[in-house]
C-alpha cells in the first residue's frame, strides 16, 4: 500500500513538471507606473523594487524555482492575486479615490509588517526591510495621498 502511495506521489510530481506557467509579464508603460509619475527618491525606488514589485507590478522576476511544479503554480497564483489587488505598474488606471485607498492600505500593511508576506521573505532575503525603512516607505505612501 505504501509503495503505491509513494509511486502515485512521484508520478504526480513527475507529470506535473509538464504543466508550465506563463512567465510573461504584461508590458510596462512608464507613464502609468507609480515610481515614474511620483516624486520618489532612489531609496524609495529601491525599497519598492525589492519588496513590492515582484507581486505588485508588471515587473515580476521569475527565479529558477518557478520552473518546478507545484511551487510555480502556487507562486504564480500569489503574483496574479497581488497584481489584481494592487498593481503599481498600472497606477494611472486607478481612480483618484482608489489610489488614495491603496496608498492608505499600502502604508498600513507595510507598517504592520503584513507586507511583504512571510512566504515571500523566506525565498527573497533582499525584500526584508528594516523598521526604519518600513516607516520611511509608509510615510512616502502617505505623502502621495
Amino acid at each position: 500500500m505504501k509503495k503505491r502511495i509513494y509511486l502515485a506521489v512521484i508520478l504526480f510530481f513527475g507529470l506535473s513538471q509538464f504543466i508550465k506557467i506563463d512567465k510573461t509579464n504584461p508590458p510596462v508603460i512608464a507613464e502609468n507606473d507609480i515610481l515614474n509619475i511620483s516624486n520618489s527618491s532612489d531609496k524609495i525606488k529601491g525599497l519598492m523594487k525589492s519588496a513590492c514589485y515582484d507581486c505588485h507590478s508588471n515587473e515580476t522576476k521569475y527565479p529558477w524555482y518557478m520552473d518546478i511544479a507545484p511551487i510555480s503554480w502556487w507562486t504564480k497564483k500569489h503574483v496574479n492575486d497581488g497584481r489584481s489587488s494592487l498593481n503599481y505598474s498600472e497606477w494611472n488606471s486607478y481612480s483618484e479615490k482608489t489610489r488614495r485607498h491603496k496608498l492608505e492600505e499600502s502604508a498600513l500593511k507595510v507598517r504592520k509588517k503584513w507586507m511583504p508576506i512571510r512566504s515571500y521573505l523566506l525565498a527573497h532575503s533582499e525584500a526584508r526591510i528594516s523598521d526604519t525603512d518600513r516607516e520611511l516607505l509608509a510615510k512616502w505612501f502617505e505623502a502621495q495621498i
